[in-house]
């Protein structure tokens, strides 16, 4: 059995992902005060790059952690790594114990990232041939609405995807938001990848298999 490929809940996995994204505020508050722990500054896009995971200097644990279903009673593993071609998101999805998906996510930036006047982000990346999804959020709440879009990829090869905000789903915990309000460009404050069982309401992702998964990203930036 690998490290990822666990039977039985974790109840320790579970708090630690909800102390890392600040989900419960005394114990943030009670972090924080020991331990002076802030929330990360937003990149600075350069050139229109966001993150370039080949020449980081900023270790990814600061920004990046893994955020899986085992905040709703799932199994499923994750972890995002430092490798000399970017970031290895690489685990295990379960669909045990109602779960399936599995994210890595940044920490909510402070100040939030401003990347108004671009048209999009664009990802450059190598799958397995699964479909993923990218997801942003312009409000603090870790829990929040989220945008949402799709992509494919191809085994092995390397690929960008664009991602036109205007082509950004709202979405609820998979669940579209009828007439909800278009992604605030100025204040994104939190970026995440996730491999889900689920496309939207319910209907099922068309290229997900249980089991083990790897999306290795070069970068993050913008585009005009």
């Amino acid at each position: 059995m690998s490290e990822f490929n666990k039977s039985a809940w974790d109840f320790s996995r579970f708090i630690q992902t909800l102390n890392y994204f600040e989900a419960i505020p005394l114990l943030s508050w009670v972090q924080k005060m020991f331990s002076g722990s802030t929330p990360p500054p937003a990149p600075q896009p350069q050139a229109g790059i966001v993150f370039d995971f080949r020449a980081s200097s900023t270790p990814l644990s600061q920004t990046w952690g893994a955020l899986d279903d085992v905040v709703m009673g799932g199994v499923s593993a994750s972890t995002l790594q430092q490798e000399p071609e970017g970031a290895l998101f690489t685990g295990y999805v379960s669909t045990a114990n109602s779960g399936g998906f599995a994210s890595a996510r940044t920490r909510n930036f402070e100040p939030p990232l401003n990347v108004a006047g671009y048209a999009g982000l664009e990802l450059s990346l190598k799958g397995d041939g699964k479909r993923y999804k990218f997801l942003t959020r312009d409000e603090d709440s870790w829990d929040s609405v989220a945008y949402a879009y799709s992509f494919d990829t191809t085994p092995g090869i390397w690929k960008t995807v664009r991602i036109p905000f205007a082509d950004l789903v709202p979405v609820f915990r998979a669940k579209t938001v009828k007439n909800g309000s278009s992604l605030n460009t100025s204040r994104i404050r939190s970026l995440q990848l996730m491999l889900s069982k689920f496309e939207y309401d319910g209907v099922l992702n068309p290229h997900f298999e249980p089991g083990s998964f790897t999306l290795l990203v070069q970068s993050i930036g913008a585009y005009l």
